[in-house]
């Protein structure tokens, strides 16, 4: 047997939900090419991440990361926030501080 640990799978995405808590709800998108017509076509697909400091907002870009079984749907980790959502003027301000 294969007994070595690989590296954790990463993702970035869009917040697109918070209202549950220290949860938040991330669309990651992704371009594949049709097999037989060879046109490219977004996918996307909605992961429930764990957000322990609450500090998502729905607009930011966030990166993802695997992580154990936090809840029944809850297997990604919120490692850090890449972009803050457009509009969001005061928390860029306490950023740029």
């Amino acid at each position: 047997m294969n007994n070595t640990k690989g590296r954790k799978k990463e993702k970035t995405g869009v917040v697109i939900g918070n209202e549950m808590k220290k949860t938040v709800k991330v669309a990651v998108e992704r371009q594949v090419r049709h097999p037989l017509y060879k046109k490219v076509i977004k996918k996307r697909k909605k992961y429930f991440a764990h957000d322990e400091l609450e500090k998502c907002k729905i607009g930011d870009v966030v990166k993802i990361v695997e992580t154990r079984p936090i809840s029944k749907t809850k297997r990604w980790r919120v490692k850090e926030i890449i972009d803050l959502a457009p509009g969001d003027k005061q928390r860029q301000n306490e950023n740029r501080e």
